[in-house]
């Protein structure tokens, strides 16, 4: 199969220092790509385009992806990233979006984000994959309740009309989700190690204590998940890149004969 007309490069966009694309990171570099990582909250520029990328990525963050009350974005580069969103599904660049990510991949095609009324989802959790994940070229072989990360307190509340809902959990419905052919949104995290969520512990102990979550007992259980984490989502960002590189069909029934790899 003929490889990506577009190259081997990822942009990476970075939102907040506190989450890099870490593990993510090195699985799409096995996978083929290479990252070319912008930081808009440490002055870097985002491109006008995609012209030259196999890849959008777009990680995640403490800010909110909907405005304030007044109006006001969390952050200055936010409508631009949206623009970057949009023409990536128009031009049908593979794209991946994580957390904040995701929800601004959501808002950005008319999607609804808001303050969670289930209150923050915090640690290891279980997501339930859908049967139209069946068809999908990167979700086809995920496990049906795969385990997932989680450090949220905003959701999306109401996927654009065009996606396509790819994974849910009970009090947090839109879990993964695609948009067109090739965008992935995540709202869980594939990136995090036990170093980065302890950084976010640390931060958020005292809302920690609201919780009644103990901070010891929730990084003992985050660290004993890496190795089932990663076993699930190298593949998947594995999967990802081979889409970008053009070496696996996109989304839309690509892969409707491809037999799911885990439990029904």
């Amino acid at each position: 199969m003929e490889g990506s007309p577009r190259g081997n490069v990822a942009l990476v966009v970075e939102n907040d220092p506190t989450d890099d694309v870490r593990r993510l990171g090195d699985w799409l570099t096995g996978g083929g790509l290479t990252l070319d990582v912008v930081r808009p909250h440490a002055g870097d520029p985002l491109p006008a385009d995609l012209d030259g990328y196999a890849a959008l990525v777009v990680m995640g963050g403490e800010q909110d992806a909907f405005p304030d009350a007044s109006g006001e974005r969390a952050s200055p580069w936010f409508d631009a990233l949206e623009g970057l969103l949009r023409k990536a599904v128009r031009h049908k660049v593979p794209t991946l979006a994580v957390c904040l990510g995701a929800q601004l991949l959501a808002q950005a095609h008319g999607g609804t984000v808001e303050r969670s009324s289930a209150g923050p989802e915090i640690g290891v959790r279980l997501a339930a994959r859908r049967d139209v994940a069946d068809n999908d070229p990167v979700f086809a072989a995920v496990p049906f309740a795969p385990d997932v990360l989680q450090w949220h307190v905003d959701e999306i509340v109401e996927l654009p009309v065009n996606a396509v809902l790819l994974a849910a959990s009970t009090h947090y419905p839109v879990q993964a989700f695609r948009i067109g052919g090739s965008a992935w949104g995540l709202q869980f995290h594939i990136e995090c190690d036990t170093e980065m969520f302890a950084a976010w512990a640390m931060d958020g102990v005292g809302t920690l204590g609201e919780l009644g979550i103990d901070a010891v007992e929730l990084l003992e259980s985050v660290d004993a998940a890496q190795d089932d984490l990663a076993e699930v989502w190298r593949p998947f960002a594995e999967r990802f890149a081979a889409v970008a590189l053009g070496r696996t069909p996109h989304g839309e029934g690509g892969l409707r004969s491809l037999p799911l790899l885990g439990p029904r």
